[in-house]
């Protein structure tokens, strides 16, 4: 009996037992949308074209697109993994614009006054966003899509009304502060770059000066914002409420999970997200427009859904749906340097989705399916 006591000690758990790489990375919500940005990037790879997309100057390009939708993704990957939807972003860039730029060209404020101020209407904004919501119970589709409808329109009226047109330009003709204008529109290791340049390994202009004078803010900001989102979800309680607040909300509450704190928190998150984005638009173009913003909910939306996110909620990844704006970018310009007539790239990008979201349920049920055979 002892000699049979210790065999069983001694026999590996099957619980514990040891999967392969392929299998855990199969697991990975990420893993559908990883294997899509490969493809895609070789599909391009093999066009005609190819040579000016993967170049130092197309890369900046589709990466500072990426970047633009990445800032938007990130929160929206927030928002729905806890089972909530927020349509009125797009809204909120064209109004956040307006903001700063009534605020400067017509009250002569600060840039960094203005864009504080646009930054707390996003607050106030997203707070009401996420109390109705929770409040009334109202699913957030419906919540959002009168907020969308209400700051377009609060967009146009206001503008409208103060200038006589649609558009505020000249936000950037002599600000007091020009430093503020180059943290969202500047570049970053520009030394190294001209270096480069002189080193004859980038292509530069006439005058010596790099065509590429760096890596651009927006970038900068799409990491930065990224890694942050991430290591929240990953790596911190709040994190775990929020897959719990998708995942079952009413459980979640019984276990003591604040779950309309947690939605109220990031519908914030959301419109702020909506406001840096805003925020770096006005200052790449010197310029507000009302119209700014329009459909900018959905490729945000869709690109958290190519990156891995269920949209009812309690699964996905941030990292999924950085990679999922990736591809976005790097289809739109991958059409344009290639030829490819720009009117078939809304056809691709839904056969993108579709594709994206097939592998992730294959993947997801084959994991289930691994797991509970084991």
């Amino acid at each position: 009996m002892p000699e049979m006591v210790r065999k069983s000690l001694d026999a590996p758990d099957e619980r514990v037992a040891r999967t392969g790489w392929l299998t855990r990375l199969m697991r990975r919500p990420e893993a559908g949308v990883l294997v899509g940005l490969v493809a895609t990037f070789v599909i391009f790879a093999l066009l005609p074209g190819a040579k000016s997309l993967y170049s130092l100057q197309g890369a900046m390009t589709f990466l500072t697109l990426a970047a633009e939708l990445g800032i938007l993704a990130a929160a929206v990957a927030l928002l729905i993994i806890a089972g909530e939807f927020d349509l009125s972003i797009g809204s909120m860039i064209g109004f956040a614009g307006i903001v700063i730029g009534l605020l400067v060209t017509r009250l002569g404020w600060p840039l960094w006054a203005a864009i504080g101020t646009a930054f707390m209407v996003a607050l106030v904004v997203g707070y009401l966003n996420g109390l109705i919501t929770v409040k009334t119970r109202l699913p957030s589709f419906i919540v959002t899509l009168a907020s969308l409808f209400i700051l377009r329109g609060l967009s146009i009226g206001i503008t409208r009304a103060v200038t006589g047109r649609t558009q505020i330009p000249y936000i950037l003709d002599n600000p007091p502060d020009p430093w503020t204008a180059a943290l969202f529109n500047g570049h970053v290791l520009t030394g190294f770059f001209r270096w480069m340049g002189e080193m004859g390994w980038i292509a530069v202009k006439g005058d010596g000066t790099p065509f590429v004078p760096g890596i651009p803010m927006s970038i900068v900001w799409w990491i930065a914002v990224t890694s942050a989102a991430a290591w929240v979800l990953s790596q911190t309680r709040f994190g775990n409420w929020i897959y719990a607040a998708g995942g079952d909300p009413v459980v979640a509450r019984n276990v003591g999970v604040p779950v309309a704190r947690v939605k109220i928190t990031l519908f914030i998150v959301t419109a702020c997200a909506a406001t840096l984005l805003a925020t770096i638009q006005v200052m790449e173009a010197g310029s507000a427009d009302t119209v700014r913003g329009t459909l900018k909910e959905f490729e945000a939306i869709i690109a958290a859904v190519i990156g891995g996110v269920l949209l009812t909620g309690g699964y996905g990844t941030v990292l999924g749906a950085a990679f999922g704006a990736l591809i976005f970018g790097l289809v739109q310009m991958g059409i344009f340097y290639t030829g490819i007539d720009t009117d078939w790239f809304k056809v691709f990008l839904g056969l993108v989705i579709l594709l994206a979201v097939l592998v992730n349920n294959y993947a997801r049920a084959r994991a289930l399916g691994e797991r509970s055979a084991s």
